[in-house]
């Protein structure tokens, strides 16, 4: 496995325990469409549906993770999501909310998560 995939991984998974730790379950991780892929689908078991983009990096060279959701990316999440409610039953008055979180694992520093509710 690249460290690339292991660094994304980690990521992945820092952000799942983020996310379940504030209460959501995780209904979808690694989605994945002809159209590309959903990081991670939650839930408050209420009427919140969470869409989150995760980003992960080892280094600041090409700016904070965050940094990286273009507005293309944004269109091509929007439309996953479309495509991923398409084919899971969910109720008609569910709120949808964008996040983005970035992991920032720099060798030999601790771990930076950096949540940002509603990013789009």
């Amino acid at each position: 496995m690249s460290k690339n995939i292991e660094l994304g991984r980690t990521g992945e998974d820092l952000a799942v325990e983020h996310y379940e730790a504030l209460g959501l379950t995780i209904i979808s991780r690694n989605w994945r469409c002809r159209e590309g892929e959903l990081d991670i689908v939650a839930t408050d078991h209420r009427d919140l549906l969470v869409i989150c983009e995760v980003k992960t990096r080892s280094g600041v060279g090409f700016g904070l993770p965050v940094e990286s959701i273009t507005s293309g990316k944004r269109r091509r999440i929007r439309r996953l999501a479309a495509l991923w409610l398409g084919e899971h039953r969910t109720r008609p008055d569910i709120h949808i909310r964008f996040d983005v979180v970035g992991v920032l694992a720099e060798p030999g520093k601790s771990v930076e998560l950096t949540h940002i509710e509603g990013a789009f």
